[in-house]
């Protein structure tokens, strides 16, 4: 029976495998980026130069025009809000030195400047019953993570990337920085945050991909 259930699991993981490799995932090329004043150190720590970072996306890059962006935060809030992207800069900003792990098993190590996802709540108030925030992406993506681990790590969504702003490829204008969890929890292209009170499974964790997203956790979920 255990080599069977070993066996079963095998194959649960090659169709998932399967079903990843069809939903589209793209790397994206290195985006032509003017770079000059990119931070090289930040708290001492190195890091890895945009030119060098490795990008997926499910539909490529996504062009998005500041002018007329809106961040819509709702659901489960007392005061639903809709943002500009001049809005969101002039929340006070945070900078911290920040590493993403992708369960591809590349990564890289950044400084990520943006606003805390406890600055926007604290505007809209947050339902007791909440338990999950879900981001949604222009390009059709979306996850989530639980409410509790987003506010306990005082977690951003970031519009700088290693003092330059946000580029195109990367998720302008905003890329949330999921500490400590896999990339394909790393949202970007970010157009609205549902609030909700019950688990949800976005683009990868519906083709089994784990919902933890834990880095150093499975990838997958067992069935």
């Amino acid at each position: 029976m255990a080599q069977l259930r070993q066996y079963s699991f095998l194959i649960y993981c090659l169709v998932a495998l399967i079903l990843v490799l069809a939903g589209g995932c793209v790397e994206n090329s290195p985006q032509e980026v003017n770079t000059s004043g990119e931070a090289t150190v930040f708290e001492g720590q190195e890091l890895t130069p945009i030119s060098e970072q490795r990008n997926n996306a499910i539909q490529g890059t996504q062009y998005i025009d500041p002018d007329t962006y809106e961040l819509r935060i709702y659901g489960l809030v007392d005061n639903p809000v809709n943002l500009s992207y001049d809005q969101l800069l002039a929340y006070p900003s945070v900078s911290r030195f920040v590493r993403m792990d992708c369960v591809e098993g590349w990564g890289f190590d950044a400084k990520w400047t943006g606003v805390t996802l406890n600055t926007l709540f604290n505007e809209t108030g947050i339902n007791s019953s909440a338990t999950t925030v879900v981001f949604y992406c222009t390009d059709g993506y979306s996850t989530s993570l639980e409410l509790d681990y987003l506010v306990d790590n005082d977690i951003m969504l970031a519009y700088k990337l290693n003092d330059i702003t946000l580029p195109a490829d990367r998720g302008f204008p905003l890329q949330l920085v999921a500490e400590d969890k896999y990339g394909y929890k790393w949202a970007k292209w970010i157009t609205a945050i549902e609030v909700i009170n019950e688990p949800y499974k976005g683009y990868w964790e519906s083709v089994g991909y784990n919902n933890n997203a834990d880095v150093g956790g499975p990838a997958f979920e067992r069935k």
